[in-house]
């Protein structure tokens, strides 16, 4: 896995690219279906089982224990995850106060 890479759920629409990918391979699932690469041919009709608010578009997600942070370029209603762990939303740096 390297930065750049595009990636797809293999059952919803979710898509995401790597921006900050691990040192070795991780497992890398969306509604416990493994990804794969984003020109591959993917159903695309959703999870049957879909728990909570699914990927939202635009928001980076993140695993620091390993160093993964993807970016959703497309919403799905699978929820993402590393290596089974939930993946969370990256929150923005608070910016300094001035004075």
């Amino acid at each position: 896995m390297k930065a750049g890479l595009r990636l797809g759920c293999a059952e919803c629409t979710t898509e995401v690219i790597v921006v900050r990918a691990p040192e070795g391979d991780v497992t890398l699932t969306c509604g416990d279906v493994p990804f794969v690469e984003v020109d591959a041919v993917r159903k695309g009709t959703g999870h049957g089982d879909a728990n909570g608010e699914g990927t939202l578009l635009g928001k980076r997600y993140a695993d620091d224990e390993v160093g993964l942070e993807l970016l959703c370029t497309k919403a799905g209603t699978g929820a993402l995850a590393c290596e089974g762990r939930p993946m969370s939303i990256k929150r923005a740096k608070p910016l300094p106060s001035s004075d």
